[in-house]
């Protein structure tokens, strides 16, 4: 068995079900620009992209510089509008982390989404008393699939990659955990398991999770 261990948590729709709050945001978004992308498209284009894509993708142009961070802005703070009345962990979420952390085991969190909706979501669940390291999309240069966000995370636990969980719930999250050489548990709040890379374990919420469960990983 390995002797230290680390588990690195994505945020939207690993820790929080945030996917219909965008979608509702993005919705709201478009729709001022006569747009109206199906439910389709979404699953497709937005879930687990980065905002440079998805505006790129909708938009149909390349969007960057001071005009990406309006819009990207613009979108953000109309999801943090609606969701923050509604944030809440994914099930059994907590009963794990606690599991964990009376176990020794590391933990921390690394999205894709901006800073500003990390520290609502963080500030709402009090996760810093439960995470060593946080990092948002301002912290990278490189976005998922790229590892560099886990690869980041794990240097700032001071855990080898090869010892590191990922729970991720998107194609590129999970392509960017298996880039990075870690383990990972696809969870299954955004996709089914067909449309994921393939997962060491795929779990529809926590309460399928626990300490002895992660390091039966490295068994």
């Amino acid at each position: 068995m390995k002797t230290e261990l680390a588990v690195i948590f994505d945020m939207d729709g690993v820790i929080v079900h945030t996917n219909p709050y965008h979608s509702q945001a993005f919705r709201a978004f478009f729709a001022k620009r006569d747009l109206s992308p199906t439910d389709e498209e979404f699953a497709q284009h937005m879930f687990g992209k980065s905002n440079s894509y998805i505006l790129k993708h909708f938009l149909q142009r390349e969007i960057v510089g001071e005009e990406f961070l309006e819009l990207e802005d613009e979108k953000e703070s109309l999801f943090r509008e609606i969701y923050a009345p509604n944030v809440e962990p994914i099930r059994g979420f907590f009963e794990f982390v606690k599991d964990l952390k009376a176990n020794g085991i590391k933990t921390a969190v690394a999205t894709s989404a901006p800073r500003a909706n990390l520290d609502l979501i963080s500030g709402k669940l009090n996760l810093p008393a439960y995470m060593e390291s946080f990092m948002a999309s301002e912290d990278v240069t490189a976005h998922k699939p790229d590892p560099q966000v886990y690869l980041t995370s794990a240097q700032r636990l001071g855990v080898s990659p090869a010892d590191c969980v990922v729970f991720e719930d998107s194609f590129s999250g999970v392509s960017a955990a298996i880039n990075a050489g870690m383990k990972v548990v696809g969870v299954l709040t955004s996709h089914p398991k067909e449309e994921l890379p393939p997962c060491d374990l795929y779990i529809e919420d926590y309460r399928e999770m626990s300490y002895n469960r992660v390091v039966a990983l490295f068994d």
